[in-house]
């Protein structure tokens, strides 16, 4: 077993309040770490409980993993027990173990918890890349204090999504034997204390050695398995790789359905209805199914059958021959000739007369048609797209939208959710728009306010992401101190945020809830502090003091608030 590696220096672990501990950590670490030389060692410290954690509760497992290992017949077994006692017992919240194929050179995630399939799939390295790739060239173990302070760590799977990922540990110990480099062990938890590192270390590199010779004869047994697993883990991961359109901004569930139904529409040409209420992005998609087909390079036309009168509409979509009517001094194509070689998107559909329906199934039928005032049938090769938020089978039922056509648009639909379904992408959305709208404004705009997400979160949206686009753009207009207030949205958006708060019309309880927004962002400005603060809001500490009483609200929570 080789050394170990502390990838910070002295002075960011001197940082921690442990000094004296950290030092004696690093100056240990350099000695080899085998079971040998470290028995007499390792079992004072499982029995040292005056850390807050007890290790000697892993023995029991650790003696059940090691008779297991014994037969070496079963790698899983032995493995889902080390990973089980990791989990359960020493307060890891995610590991992993990997194998080394010599022959590809690469380093695969062989198992693991805490990861789901397709980021496991995605945790491929090449020897000496990021820190397992490095642990399985030097053979050395090596510790990251804070994943957040090391640039080395790649974060391969793409797992660590939250803030509070950046301030885990990461310890990364080689599987050795006969010298040779089989793996690794990683684990990644929440440390405080260098000697509780310390002990973490130890106990990897034990459980490194007892699980060697069954990850050896594994390997031994499986070269060629291996090296398949590698390339169908490569293989499953690109094939997962979840198709999102670049214009369509939401990775909520809702949405990732809808991108699933893009995707394999995308590559047919078969006609697909789009369903949602107003203002859901039904264009956006019908412009992800062209652009990501294959007639993508020919024209993509679109028409709103709601946006013109009756008597225009059949000769804007199928046009019209010279003087077919009054003022028609010429021929011209229409919208469906205007789409040949490629798609016609043909919004608010529900909209159109009998006639044009009629007129507009047999180009469904039999891509062809006459224009106004003609008899010359014109045949086009186009894809129909349509949408429409009104509800097409109670229509048929009422006999304002042919059956024959609703059925014949509605071979694949599309149902878009409405913004209210889509959780955080309603804060995708919004910070999109602010990035967009602030730089087309000429303004510099910070952040969105927590009490300005809140009021985004819980309004009904009954304008979807066309009403959230308008609102960003207003809000950014009244901003004047590169926030996005509360009070910077819409009356429509205003709450009470204080349900104690006892009002007696609807302009105290505004003004209540402005006031108590400006206090609590003043609070979180200046951690906590009472006097900078009330200087900032033109109020004595006094005053402060009565504000911060009506609202229930305790200054000393915004300290914590401020290391967090």
């Amino acid at each position: 077993m080789g050394s170990l590696r502390i990838t910070t220096s002295t002075n960011r672990l001197a940082a921690r309040k442990d000094v004296a501990v950290a030092k004696d950590f690093n100056a240990e670490a350099s000695r080899p770490l085998t079971i040998e030389n470290n028995r007499k060692k390792f079992e004072p410290h499982i029995c040292d409980c005056d850390l807050g954690e007890c290790r000697t509760n892993v023995l029991p497992f650790m003696n059940e993993m090691g008779r297991i290992s014994v037969g070496a017949e079963n790698l899983g077994e032995t493995l889902q027990i080390l990973l089980e006692m990791l989990q359960k017992h020493m307060n890891v919240v995610r590991a992993m173990v990997t194998l080394f194929e010599p022959g590809s050179g690469n380093i695969f995630i062989h198992q693991s918890f805490g990861l789901s399939e397709e980021e496991q799939a995605k945790g491929v390295y090449f020897l000496g890349e990021g820190i397992t790739g490095k642990v399985v060239e030097t053979g050395q173990a090596i510790v990251v204090p804070r994943i957040g302070d090391e640039p080395s760590f790649l974060d391969r799977t793409g797992s660590r999504t939250k803030p509070a990922d950046q301030k885990l540990s990461f310890i990364c110990v080689p599987i050795v034997r006969s010298k040779k480099v089989l793996g690794t062990i990683s684990a990644e938890r929440i440390y405080d204390d260098a000697r509780l590192l310390k002990m973490d270390v130890e106990v990897l590199s034990i459980l490194a050695t007892m699980t060697a010779q069954a990850v050896e004869l594994y390997l031994l047994e499986n070269v060629e398995k291996v090296a398949l697993e590698n390339e169908n883990r490569r293989l499953r991961s690109a094939l997962k790789a979840q198709f999102k359109p670049t214009n369509i901004i939401g990775n909520s569930k809702p949405m990732q359905d809808v991108y699933k139904l893009i995707d394999r529409v995308s590559r047919t040409k078969t006609t697909v209805l789009i369903l949602g209420e107003s203002g859901v992005g039904k264009e956006l998609v019908a412009s992800a199914i062209h652009y990501n087909s294959r007639a993508s390079k020919g024209p993509f036309v679109k028409f709103n059958c709601a946006a013109l009168p009756e008597s225009v509409i059949e000769s804007e979509l199928f046009g019209h021959e010279k003087g077919s009517f009054t003022g028609a001094v010429g021929s011209r194509k229409g919208r469906f000739e205007e789409a040949h070689g490629g798609t016609i998107f043909l919004d608010e559909v529900g909209e159109l007369s009998l006639p044009v329906q009629a007129k507009l199934l047999r180009v469904l039928q039999e891509k062809t048609f006459e224009r106004v005032g003609g008899n010359a049938q014109i045949k086009v090769d186009l894809r129909i797209l349509a949408a429409t938020n009104r509800d097409l089978p109670e229509m048929v039922e009422k006999g304002t939208f042919r059956e024959d056509l609703y059925y014949r648009l509605n071979v694949f639909p599309i149902t878009i959710p409405p913004l209210r379904e889509r959780g955080n992408d309603i804060i995708a959305l919004a910070d999109h728009f602010v990035g967009n709208f602030a730089h087309s404004l000429g303004v510099e705009i910070k952040r969105i306010s927590t009490s300005a997400i809140n009021m985004l979160l819980a309004y009904h949206w009954p304008g979807n992401v066309r009403e959230l686009e308008n609102i960003i753009e207003r809000a950014i207009i009244l901003s004047d101190d590169g926030v996005i207030h509360g009070y910077n949205l819409p009356p429509s958006l205003q709450m009470p945020i204080l349900e104690e708060v006892e009002s007696k019309g609807t302009l105290e309880a505004r003004l209540s809830a402005i006031e108590y927004e400006m206090i609590v962002e003043a609070l979180k400005v200046h951690h906590g502090n009472t006097t900078e603060a009330a200087k900032s809001l033109g109020l004595t500490r006094r005053i402060l003091g009565l504000r911060l009483a009506k609202y229930s609200l305790d200054h000393k929570n915004f300290h914590a608030h401020a290391q967090a």
